[in-house]
């Protein structure tokens, strides 16, 4: 696409009146001051430091020191013309070992930036948890056991307490996927773990610490405030249609997908999943009561998309070797994971969109009462400041018209996409790639923390500006779908999760 067909869908792409315009951040990839307000490890603090585990020794012990930016980032998004704002809390910062009361200074920061962000017209969104457990938690056996998902639900109610009059939308959990088989399997994320066994007792965890903090919030915010889960489910794909390709579909959708889908919106665990993965684990940590927990009816269900995922059935007899502990327990033997065809982004990821629309269609079958929101979506290019200082990111701003198109065709198709938030409006840390790897639609020179607008931004910015007439003035239109779509009512949102 040139520059001209990317302005001109800048001007012409419509999107329903109260669209969420928002961008995305996680708490430990922008904030830094890692020791300051009582803040005490988290699990990536002490990943980060472990050599070898993240590029160059890279940590987020300053990020882009959004601690002390605070007031410049929301002035910045203000500029955008964003109508939301995704960020996370950092647990530690808020309850240092995971247990006890809050640590006021540590929540002090988040009243200041909800309060920046209001000030500014900008509805704040909530996520409890964006991978940073609190090392001691970790330390006494994190998300594989039971007790971590109490301990979850008790943070959460202290962040609600101290925010929810002025939070209209919470989510609970981010890419638990992640969490879980990153963490705890393939160890390329913190903790570093590679047990497939405890990958499986995290996933369970997880579910039922989401579940718990449902009722929790329920239970603590006003009336009208919402809850949403946040999944990075996997478009699947098969390399052929052949019966043993259409299996291998299917192992890897259990275990991306309907390992999270099933239980939170039916109650259950598929039994498919149970039968792939009985060589690892008995599934004796599912609780009587556990999956009436998860099943607590959400509000809204954020997607967060990158890129499909396709895959063969392995070669029973030239299988190659692994190379390295495997995030799929009960597949590695079974299942072959190939490069999808289309352009790359640094990440090396193939940036295919229609995967995104694929992606919300299904959901929009087999959901068809739950709203949905594109809570990350983005791209990581090596783009960097000029010599005038500009900085032009046109593979970027291509990757976003593509993208959008695909949820405007969803909308018009009658899906009920309600919101779209860009990962990430700043580069920052990471994850394992430090800070080599930048998504941000704002430029950081991490040097100087200088912040600079991509090309990208200016063309976001003008993609809202355009639309923003369509939303109320404030830009706080509730969570509405489009004519004839089914509202949440309380009383549903409270009942029992339509079936």
């Amino acid at each position: 696409m040139t520059a001209v067909d990317d302005q001109t869908a800048a001007r012409t792409l419509r999107f329903p009146p109260g669209f969420r315009w928002g961008a995305a951040t996680a708490a430990y990839q922008i904030e830094g001051g890692a020791r300051e307000d009582g803040r005490t490890p988290s699990i990536w603090d002490t990943f980060s430091r472990t050599p070898g585990r993240v590029r160059n020794g890279d940590t987020g012990d300053i990020a882009t020191d959004h601690l002390h930016r605070m007031p410049e980032d929301v002035a910045l998004m203000a500029e955008l013309g964003l109508t939301d704002y995704r960020f996370s809390v950092s647990w530690p910062r808020v309850q240092p070992t995971g247990r006890g009361p809050a640590v006021q200074r540590g929540l002090d920061f988040y009243r200041r930036l909800t309060d920046r962000l209001l000030e500014a017209g900008i509805r704040p969104a909530v996520t409890l948890y964006h991978w940073d457990l609190p090392q001691e938690l970790e330390d006494a056996g994190g998300w594989p056991e039971r007790d971590t998902a109490q301990r979850f639900a008790d943070y959460a109610r202290l962040v609600a307490e101290a925010l929810g009059d002025r939070i209209p939308l919470w989510t609970t959990l981010n890419e638990p996927w992640c969490s879980a088989f990153l963490g705890y399997a393939s160890g390329v994320h913190a903790p570093g773990r590679t047990d497939p066994a405890a990958a499986l007792r995290a996933a369970h965890h997880l579910n039922l610490g989401h579940g718990l903090a449902v009722g929790v919030l329920r239970g603590t915010l006003p009336e009208a405030a919402q809850v949403s889960l946040t999944l990075n489910l996997a478009a699947v794909r098969g390399r052929t249609e052949s019966a043993a390709d259409r299996e291998a579909v299917r192992r890897i959708d259990a275990l991306a997908n309907r390992i999270f889908l099933d239980p939170v919106f039916h109650g259950r665990y598929p039994q498919d999943l149970r039968d792939d993965t009985a060589a690892v684990t008995d599934w004796s940590f599912v609780h009587d009561g556990d999956l009436a927990e998860i099943a607590r009816p959400i509000d809204a269900l954020g997607i967060n998309y990158y890129t499909p995922t396709v895959v063969a059935a392995a070669d029973p007899v030239h299988r190659p070797a692994p190379e390295g502990p495997s995030p799929w327990p009960g597949a590695e033997q079974a299942v072959r994971f190939l490069p999808a065809a289309g352009p790359r982004t640094a990440m090396g990821w193939p940036v295919d969109p229609d995967g995104l629309t694929e992606l919300l269609a299904r959901l929009h079958r087999e959901l068809p009462r739950t709203p949905l929101l594109i809570t990350e979506n983005g791209a990581a290019y090596d783009d960097y400041a000029d010599p005038s200082g500009a900085v032009h990111d046109p593979e970027r701003v291509s990757y976003l018209v593509d993208h959008l198109s695909a949820v405007h065709r969803a909308i018009g198709a009658g899906i009920d996409v309600r919101g779209y938030f860009v990962w990430s409006l700043l580069d920052n840390f990471e994850w394992a790639y430090g800070y080599g790897k930048r998504f941000g639609i704002v430029h950081v020179d991490f040097a100087s923390q200088r912040r600079t607008p991509k090309d990208s931004a200016r063309w976001y910015a003008a993609l809202i500006a355009a639309n923003r007439g369509r939303a109320d003035a404030a830009g706080r239109t509730p969570l509405r779908g489009p004519a004839g779509a089914a509202d949440l009512t309380p009383e549903r949102r409270r009942g029992q999760q339509v079936r």
